[in-house]
């Protein structure tokens, strides 16, 4: 089929805001360098995109805007604006609730979409997990729309619902999650895709969805750049954690309470690609509490050339979720050659072959990850075998290119094949 013009959407598009991010960044890409005219409605913190991808960023008024570009929020903006009413209640809403931050988001893109459709004929819209009434919006009004959800936001109400410590966090987590609204509105798109089967049976049945609406792509991995790098040496000391330790989905709990552990017993350092120090509350305290700081460094936000410097040096990665759709850091660090310790949970099942390019153990086991580090610390034989399957493996398995071919699949199954000739002809732009 010819060319089509393709619309993204993204409430919040950097790639420090996760895994949604970094998929949105590589998907995009590879479409446009296979000749599709791609587009991304996004919300801030903005996508950093390849050049040939157009981005029409939104500005807003939630108090996650003012958090990530003061100097706009408060010096670049009508003074009144900030007391209409829409923007007020955007402003107070966001900073409680997830929900407010979705709907808000989605109702913006849905104006913005109508308003590039008076230049650009998009065959198919296609959602990174905003799932709000936006986006329904955008369905009813004739939009071919699909939907990637990378795990149900249901699941992490739950597994932070089982670590809260206390009854305030407990409710305070009740309220930020926007889980009802993503069930309606999941229900009535045309297509959603996930990132793994292990996230195709948590979607079906979180949001009661017929099979034959689901479809499985995997994510890919830039092999080219995170690839083991020469002349760069594993530090015999290092072990390393890259994620959201904020996100309870994470569980950077149970790494950090197995090398509570093992403190007596190796002669460690941690380093935490993760948010800045003074952003963390979770990481810290425990840190703190154990009476690790001299052992733990926290890199706050770091380039993707110093990520992959990080994955090279590390004697051991470690990951300790106990839920994930996919898993982007574990197949990075694989991809970079480094023995990695992750937990028996179905997404990374699908991406480590346990004992053969990884090594899997019980998730919410301290215990059990503390045993597994234990027993590769001093066995670099096995270690390094560990690492040649590793990076065999993601470069047979996961490859964006292949990605973006098989979600133009997709795409075919619902975009009208009028629309398609309209495409190919070249009209509409």
């Amino acid at each position: 089929m010819g060319a089509m013009k393709i619309c993204f959407l993204m409430y919040q598009g950097n790639m420090y805001s996760g895994g949604q991010g970094v998929y949105l960044h590589y998907l995009t890409r590879e479409l446009a360098r296979m000749g599709h005219d791609v587009h991304v409605i996004a919300g801030p913190p903005y996508p950093a995109l390849d050049p040939a991808v157009t981005a029409h960023n939104i500005r807003d008024y939630s108090y996650w805007s003012y958090h990530h570009y003061k100097k706009d929020f408060v010096f670049n903006r009508p003074p009144a604006s900030y007391f209409h009413p829409w923007n007020f209640y955007e402003f107070v809403s966001t900073r409680i609730t997830l929900s407010s931050l979705l709907a808000n988001f989605s109702t913006r893109a849905y104006f913005r979409l109508r308003e590039l459709s008076r230049e650009h004929r998009f065959d198919v819209v296609h959602d990174n997990q905003t799932l709000s009434y936006g986006v329904w919006a955008m369905h009813a009004s004739g939009f071919p729309l699909v939907a990637t959800i990378h795990h149900p936001l249901s699941y992490d109400l739950r597994n932070a619902l089982r670590q809260a410590r206390s009854t305030y966090e407990k409710a305070r987590r009740i309220l930020w999650s926007p889980w009802m609204m993503q069930e309606v509105v999941a229900k009535r798109l045309d297509r959603i895709i996930v990132v793994s089967e292990t996230s195709r049976a948590d979607v079906e049945a979180a949001f009661e969805l017929p099979p034959e609406r689901v479809r499985t792509v995997y994510n890919g991995i830039d092999t080219d750049i995170f690839r083991p790098l020469e002349g760069a040496g594993r530090l015999p000391d290092k072990l390393l954690y890259v994620g959201n330790s904020e996100d309870r989905n994470k569980g950077a709990r149970f790494f950090l309470e197995a090398l509570n552990i093992l403190k007596d017993e190796l002669d460690f350092n941690v380093t935490f690609v993760d948010n800045e120090k003074w952003r963390l509350k979770l990481a810290p305290g425990l840190v703190n509490e154990f009476g690790l700081n001299s052992r733990v460094e926290f890199t706050g936000r770091i380039p993707t050339p110093e990520l992959v410097r990080h994955y090279n040096e590390a004697k051991l990665f470690v990951t300790s979720s106990v839920h994930e759709g996919f898993g982007l850091p574990l197949a990075e660090a694989m991809a970079c050659g480094a023995p990695v310790i992750g937990t028996r949970i179905g997404a990374y099942e699908e991406i480590v072959e346990d004992g053969v390019s990884g090594v899997l153990v019980p998730p919410r086991s301290p215990q059990a990850l503390a045993d597994a580090i234990r027993a590769l610390w001093d066995d670099p034989a096995r270690r390094q075998a560990l690492a040649d399957g590793a990076r065999q493996r993601v470069m047979e398995k996961f490859n964006w290119r292949k990605a973006a071919e098989e979600t133009l699949a997709v795409y075919e199954e619902i975009v009208p094949a009028r629309r398609r000739h309209f495409a190919a002809s070249g009209a509409g732009k």
